[in-house]
C-alpha cells in the first residue's frame, strides 16, 4: 500500500510575508515526483475561507480551515511584514493545540513572533532575523533568544533567521522527513545550496577586494576537502593548502562561511555518510571509511549529536538502494557548482 503524502500546513492570516509564502510553496508545493521526490500535500490554512491580503496587492486563497491542522505532520508559520502584527486568537489557539498533540511547528523569520504570542516559546530557545533579536527579547522576555544561528529547534518547535534561512530550514525539514537525497533534489531544482547547517552564523562579513582573493582560495580548499573526505584531513592540512597559518585560516573561513573549519568538515562528512547510507548497502565500517570517519564508533557519535539518530536507523528509514552502488565522489557543498555536484 502506498504511504500517504506528507501533510504540510501553511498558516495564513493578514500580515504574513509574501516571500515566505513563496518559499514554502516552492519547497513543499511543487510536484517533483518525476525526480524521485515523494508527494507532499501542502494546504493553505486560515481561520476562514476569505482571501488573505498580502503586501503589494497580492492575496492568498485558503483551501482549508484551521480544523485541518489536526491532520498535518508539519505546520509552517510565515514571517510578518509588521513583526508585531497580532495573529487572530483562533490561530493562536490552534497552534497551542497542535503543539500539545505533538505536531512539529516551524516559523520562518518573524514568524517567531507569532509563536511567541501563542506562548509557545516561553522558556524555549528561538531565533529570528538578526535585526529583530532585540525586538523579540523586548516584547517576549520569557523567550531565550539565540543571537546568532540560521535555525534551531526546541521541543518540536523550529525557528529560523531571515529570508534565505527560511529556505535552509525548509530544506532541513525535508531532509529530516525524507532524507538527504530528497532534500538535495529539491535544492537542485531551486538552484540553492543543499546543506547549510543551522549553527552557521546568519550575518557574514561582506568581502573586500583583499578577501575576494581569500574567498577564491578558500573555495578551492573546500572543494579539495570534498573530493578527499575519505582521507584523514585536518584543519592544519587545509590551512597549509590555503597558504595560511591555522589561526588566520580559521578566521577567514568563519568570516566567509559563518562556521569553523572543523565543524564544516564534520558536517560534510556526516552528509557524505548520509548519501552512502541512502544509496548503497555498504557495510557500516566502509561507510565510515569513505566518509572520512576514523571508525564506525566515531561516525555513530557524530550522527547522534547532529541528527539524533544512528547510522543504522537512518539507513532503515531512508535507504533507496537494495544493492551496493559504487559511489566514488562526495557531493559539492553547493548545488550544481562543480564536477563533484550530484
Amino acid at each position: 500500500m502506498r504511504a500517504r503524502p506528507y501533510r504540510v500546513a501553511l498558516l495564513a492570516f493578514p500580515g504574513i510575508r509574501a516571500f515566505d509564502v513563496s518559499v514554502v510553496t516552492e519547497v513543499w508545493g511543487t510536484d517533483r515526483t518525476d525526480r524521485g521526490v515523494p508527494a507532499f500535500d501542502l494546504r493553505r490554512v486560515a481561520a476562514d475561507s476569505a482571501p488573505v491580503p498580502l503586501r503589494g496587492g497580492l492575496t492568498l486563497q485558503p483551501d482549508r480551515t484551521l480544523a485541518w491542522l489536526a491532520r498535518a505532520d508539519l505546520i509552517l508559520v510565515p514571517g510578518l511584514d509588521d513583526h508585531l502584527t497580532p495573529a487572530p486568537a483562533p490561530v493562536l489557539d490552534a497552534l497551542r493545540r497542535a503543539h500539545a498533540r505533538g505536531t512539529t511547528l516551524a516559523a520562518l523569520c518573524g514568524g517567531a513572533f507569532t509563536l511567541a504570542q501563542a506562548g509557545l516559546l516561553d522558556g524555549r530557545r528561538a531565533i529570528t532575523h538578526w535585526n529583530l533579536v532585540d525586538l523579540l527579547r523586548a516584547h517576549h522576555p520569557h523567550v531565550t533568544v539565540v543571537p546568532d544561528a540560521l535555525f534551531i529547534e526546541d521541543d518540536r518547535i523550529w525557528t529560523a533567521a531571515g529570508t534565505a534561512a527560511g529556505i535552509d530550514l525548509c530544506l532541513h525539514l525535508v531532509r529530516l522527513a525524507h532524507g538527504a537525497e530528497t532534500a538535495a533534489t529539491v535544492a537542485r531544482s531551486m538552484v540553492t545550496a543543499p546543506f547549510r547547517t543551522g549553527t552557521q552564523a546568519q550575518f557574514i562579513e561582506h568581502p573586500t577586494p583583499r578577501t575576494d582573493r581569500d574567498a577564491d582560495t578558500l573555495a578551492a580548499v573546500r572543494e579539495h576537502a570534498l573530493r578527499h573526505l575519505h582521507e584523514p584531513l585536518t584543519v592544519a592540512d587545509l590551512a597549509a593548502r590555503a597558504g595560511m597559518s591555522p589561526r588566520t585560516f580559521a578566521r577567514h573561513f568563519a568570516a566567509q562561511t559563518g562556521t569553523t573549519p572543523l565543524r564544516w568538515l564534520l558536517d560534510q562528512r556526516v552528509a557524505a555518510a548520509q548519501r552512502f547510507l541512502e544509496r548503497t548497502d555498504l557495510p557500516m565500517p566502509e561507510v565510515a571509511r569513505r566518509a572520512g570517519f576514523g571508525s564506525e564508533v566515531t561516525m555513530r557519535q557524530h550522527f547522534a549529536s547532529r541528527l539524533a539518530t544512528s547510522p543504522r536507523a537512518y539507513r532503515a528509514a531512508f535507504s533507496t538502494a537494495p544493492v551496493s552502488t559504487p559511489v566514488s565522489a562526495p557531493v559539492s557543498e553547493t548545488a550544481g557548482s562543480s564536477p563533484i555536484a550530484r
